[in-house]
């Protein structure tokens, strides 16, 4: 049920995306598998540049490696999912497909205006990046003032120049240490010579 909504949304999203079908429509017929484990959805490139479900999954032109942690990766943005991506199979067809994910963007406010009217779709997709904008702000201040609070107020934390303080601190130790070492080291004498 989870491959069939991705695939449903990955084919409406390209069915708003005629350079995506443009650029896809070379690779009819190809195979690709998206592993996330631990789930996998596998799809076939149409000839209209579109996708459907892969007649056999055993049979993949690519396979694209996605980290576990894909959902939350989201949050960052697709570059960053598509950062820790690796893939096997056809350099030619996973580079386009790379290509058509990175840049294939969902018009909310296109598919909201169908139920809601054109004003009404602005407003909340308006909204919704004001909001989304306001969280993002949030989630920086918190990090900020964690950092400043466990760097300041009670110090568990250093910060990255006294960090670079106590590294060259260690390093002028460590000199001092091997030239006392060197300096107090025995001369070599001559073994001594016992008489019976």
């Amino acid at each position: 049920m989870l491959e069939q909504a991705f695939l449903a949304a990955l084919d409406h999203l390209l069915g708003g995306a005629s350079w995506a079908q443009n650029r896809l429509k070379p690779f009819a017929a190809r195979r690709a598998r998206i592993e996330i484990p631990p789930i996998n959805f596998m799809f076939e490139i149409t000839a209209d540049g579109r996708v459907q479900k892969s007649p056999d999954p055993n049979l993949n032109d690519v396979t694209i490696h996605l980290p576990s942690d894909t959902p939350f990766l989201l949050a960052q943005g697709i570059d960053k999912v598509m950062s820790r991506a690796t893939v096997d199979g056809n350099a030619e067809f996973a580079t386009e497909l790379s290509f058509v994910f990175r840049n294939l963007h969902w018009d909310a406010e296109q598919d909201l205006s169908r139920w809601v009217g054109d004003i009404v779709a602005h407003r909340l997709v308006q909204g919704g990046s004001r909001f989304s904008s306001w969280q993002k702000q949030a989630a920086a201040n918190l990090a900020e003032n964690l950092a400043e609070y466990f760097t300041q107020e009670n110090p568990l934390l250093i910060t990255s120049l006294e960090f670079a303080g106590f590294r060259d601190n260690i390093a002028r130790l460590t000199a001092d240490l091997a030239r006392l070492e060197a300096r107090g080291a025995p001369l070599k004498s001559p073994p001594l010579i016992r008489k019976p």
